[in-house]
């Protein structure tokens, strides 16, 4: 079973934003031909959000991902399908730490009117947050803290998709 360990970054202020509000900016991902495989292959692409255009400098500030960045990038309806080609066909298990990513993605699918696959549902999707809370016994902790609690460094800079990607793949690689 391939396992696509995934990670976005999207739209956001210092003062909070409605949910239905944020889209998504970058999707990070890297796939894992086993439970225990080192990643083989990443997927790093920008997004160009249209509800809220403008980034916040809170936004820019937390991901490192600048205006110009999604400026330059293409739509959701564009770099959707192009992820989709990426990951290649089923089976795979879409992964993320948490369930934010997969309901983040349903937004955005049904804002563009765009179909989920059917690996991009609830029930079989993997939330690794929670897989490692029930395997190690602590309550959910956030990626960087979890990375702390088995020893694993934080690497690339937290809150960049492509980046925590990475960084969730060494967790899952431990409690798959």
């Amino acid at each position: 079973m391939r396992f696509i360990i995934v990670d976005l970054e999207a739209t956001c202020r210092e003062s909070g934003m409605p949910r239905e509000e944020m889209e998504i900016i970058e999707i990070g991902a890297v796939e894992l031909l086993s439970p225990i495989a080192e990643p083989t292959r990443e997927f790093s692409r920008f997004v160009r959000p249209t509800l809220n255009p403008e980034l916040s400098a809170f936004c820019t500030q937390l991901t490192g991902i600048s205006q110009r960045d999604v400026d330059r990038a293409e739509g959701f309806s564009t770099v959707f399908p192009a992820f989709l080609d990426w990951i290649g066909p089923e089976p795979y298990t879409l992964c993320s730490w948490g369930a934010y990513d997969l309901t983040q993605f349903l937004q955005d699918l049904a804002r563009h009117g765009l179909t989920p696959p059917p690996a991009f549902n609830a029930t079989r999707h993997l939330n690794l947050k929670k897989r490692f809370a029930d395997k190690l016994g602590t309550r959910p902790l956030g990626m960087a803290t979890a990375l702390r609690h088995v020893g694993l460094p934080l690497l690339g800079r937290h809150h960049r998709g492509i980046d925590d990607a990475y960084n969730i793949a060494a967790l899952a690689r431990l409690i798959l």
